[in-house]
């Protein structure tokens, strides 16, 4: 998988909107971080891995034992980082869902209600 290819994949989420500059280079729902690719400066050089949330920490530690995902810097609890060299295009989609769902639930009502709806699967 590509960084295009992933980002297409985010850029589709209801309401996600890409950081800009002075930020981190990442994905974003309502404000609130759903997947993290590093700093902006190295925006063109950021496409070997990326940071996203699991629904909970046991998802994560689960991942990350079976070889899935890694346990990345900077990040704790329920984020992993994906390896996009070799990662399966549906795996990359369920993770982008679980965490852009698990990001935009834990937005105030207010926030939610000003996103597009979700589209039922």
């Amino acid at each position: 998988m590509t960084r295009a290819e992933f980002d297409a994949l985010c850029a589709a989420q209801p309401g996600a909107t890409r950081s800009g500059p002075g930020e981190l280079d990442s994905w974003k729902v309502g404000g609130k971080m759903f997947a993290c690719w590093g700093d902006y400066e190295h925006r063109d050089t950021n496409t070997a891995t990326v940071v996203v949330a699991t629904p909970d920490r046991e998802t994560a530690e689960m991942l990350v034992e079976a070889g899935a995902a890694h346990k990345p810097p900077y990040f704790r609890g329920a984020w992993v980082g994906l390896t996009l060299e070799g990662l399966d295009p549906d795996e990359a989609r369920h993770r982008i869902a679980a965490s852009y769902g698990r990001v935009r639930a834990g937005l105030t009502k207010k926030a939610q209600s000003d996103l597009p709806p979700l589209e039922e699967s």
